[in-house]
């Protein structure tokens, strides 16, 4: 286990979230990869789009595996004009997590929840690294990081 899911799990204990913080040896890189690893339906992955608007704001969209985000949704669900993708080295900045281990919480952004993602029942997020996973409710999942539910899949 490495530096970042020691801090994943520190938060997790430290909020209290109700959650399970998975380790593999395997990528869980792509939803693919997650999928094998934890033995899960695809359908229960998310994943997590960071984006940067023009002050320079960490934005995070969570959306499905499958599903890809429109940057002019989350521009209008914001009131801002479009957001840009951040690179690498920015979601490591901000996020303190490396880009391809990205939670859906536990660093300060404006998270924005697609509606399909709450349909599920448990939901799996990057655990902070490539080797992890956090599966969790999508209710516990926005409490964690106090998002706003708005369609933001194109």
């Amino acid at each position: 286990m490495n530096e970042f899911e020691e801090k994943m799990k520190a938060f997790i204990r430290d909020k209290d979230i109700k959650c399970a913080h998975l380790h593999f040896e395997k990528s869980c890189h792509s939803v693919e990869e997650a999928a094998k690893a934890a033995k899960a339906e695809r359908e229960e992955f998310v994943k997590n789009i960071c984006m940067v608007d023009f002050q320079g704001n960490l934005i995070v969209a969570i959306v499905k595996g499958e599903n890809r985000v429109s940057t002019s949704r989350v521009a209008k669900a914001l009131n801002i004009e479009r957001p840009r993708t951040a690179k690498p080295e920015e979601i490591l900045e901000k996020t303190g997590f490396p880009c391809g281990g990205v939670p859906s919480f536990g660093y300060q952004a404006i998270f924005l929840i697609d509606p399909r993602v709450i349909e599920n029942e448990v939901v799996y997020t990057s655990g902070g690294s490539e080797h992890s996973l956090v599966k969790i409710s999508p209710e516990e999942l926005q409490k964690a990081n106090q998002g706003q539910i708005v369609r933001v899949r194109k």
